[in-house]
C-alpha cells in the first residue's frame, strides 16, 4: 500500500490549481505503481478542499452559506475521470479525495471515492461527523460506513475530524476491517498521535494521508497494528508517497502479537467474557470501604 501527501487547492473556482493537483496526483500515482502498491490514498480533498474562508467568507468575515455554483464542477469531473482512467491503465486501485455533488439545493457531500484497478469507481465514502463550519455552511453528511476488499484485505474509510470519534473506529474493528484509511487535511499533530492509537487499540493497520503542505508538522504515513508507524514521508513540505505491506501473516513481533493475540482477546473481553466469573454475594467483594 502507498500512503501520499499531495498538494491540495483550496478554491474549487481555480481552475488551474484543480488541474495542477490533478496532475501531480496522477504523477504520484505513477510513483506508487512503479513500487508495486496495489493501492494509493490520497488527502481529503486531494483535487479540492474548499476553504471556508475562501467559500463561505461574507461581509465583515462572517461565515455564510456557500454559493456552489462558482466551483468549477465541469473540471472536478475531468480530472476524477482523468485518475480514474489511469487507474485502470496502471492496474492501481486509488483512494482520493474531492467534493461530491447533489441534486440542488442540497449542499454536496465532502467524500473519498475509491476507484478499483480496473479503472472503475468502485464506491464512494461521505464523510458523516463534519466540523461546526462544514455541517453549517458546507456539506451534506453521509449515513453509512463503507468496507472495500481489495487483494483479501478489508479496508474502512474515515475523513479528517472523524478521527475525534472513537465509535467510527470502534465500529470498524466491529466490521472486521484489516486497515483503515483516514485522510485529512489539517495541519495537527495530535490528530496522528489518535491515529496511532487507533491502531493500538484496534489492532488494524491505518493510512494517514496530510497534504504536502502540512507535512512538516506531521507527514503522511502507515500505522501498523499495535500503533508503530511503518513508514512516513519526508516532512519537508514536498508531494511524496510512503509504501508499506500489509501482510496479515506478517512475522514482525509487536504485528504478530496484535493479530494473533491482542485482537481476538480484546473481542472475547467485549462480549460478556467476565460475566460468569465475577463474583456474587461475597461480602468482601460488596464492601468497597472496607480493606
Amino acid at each position: 500500500m502507498a500512503v501520499a501527501q499531495s498538494t491540495v487547492p483550496e478554491d474549487p473556482a481555480d481552475r488551474g490549481a484543480l488541474r495542477a493537483a490533478g496532475l501531480e496526483i496522477r504523477a504520484l500515482m505513477g510513483e506508487a505503481a512503479g513500487s508495486g502498491a496495489r493501492l494509493v490514498q490520497f488527502p481529503e480533498g486531494a483535487i479540492t478542499y474548499p476553504g471556508k474562508h475562501v467559500m463561505a467568507a461574507g461581509p465583515g468575515g462572517v461565515l455564510v452559506p456557500v454559493d456552489w455554483s462558482h466551483a468549477a464542477w465541469d473540471v472536478l469531473r475531468e480530472e476524477a475521470e482523468s485518475i480514474t482512467a489511469l487507474a485502470g491503465e496502471l492496474g492501481l486501485w486509488t483512494v482520493f479525495g474531492s467534493i461530491h455533488p447533489l441534486t440542488p439545493p442540497n449542499r454536496p457531500h465532502n467524500s473519498l471515492y475509491v476507484v478499483s484497478d480496473r479503472g472503475r469507481l468502485a464506491a464512494r465514502y461521505d464523510k458523516r461527523l463534519l466540523s461546526h463550519t462544514e455541517v453549517s455552511f458546507l456539506y451534506s453528511p453521509g449515513r453509512q460506513p463503507l468496507v472495500v476488499e481489495v487483494d483479501g484485505i478489508r479496508f474502512g474509510f474515515a475523513l479528517c475530524i472523524e478521527a475525534h470519534f472513537p465509535e467510527v473506529f470502534a465500529e470498524y474493528e466491529r466490521l472486521d476491517v484489516d486497515c483503515v484509511l483516514l485522510s485529512v487535511m489539517v495541519d495537527d499533530a495530535p490528530r496522528a498521535r489518535v491515529t496511532q492509537a487507533y491502531g493500538t487499540l484496534y489492532n488494524y493497520w491505518l493510512g494517514y494521508s496530510v497534504p504536502a503542505q502540512f507535512s512538516a508538522t506531521v507527514p503522511s504515513g502507515i500505522v501498523a497494528p499495535g500503533g508503530r508507524w511503518l513508514a512516513r514521508c519526508p516532512a519537508d513540505g514536498r508531494p511524496a508517497l510512503a509504501i508499506a505491506d500489509i501482510d496479515l501473516d506478517s512475522e514482525d513481533e509487536d504485528i504478530d502479537m496484535a493479530l494473533r493475540y491482542a485482537r481476538p482477546w480484546r473481542r472475547l473481553a467485549r462480549a460478556r467474557l467476565y460475566d460468569g466469573q465475577i463474583p456474587v454475594g461475597d461480602p468482601r467483594s460488596d464492601t468497597t470501604t472496607a480493606f
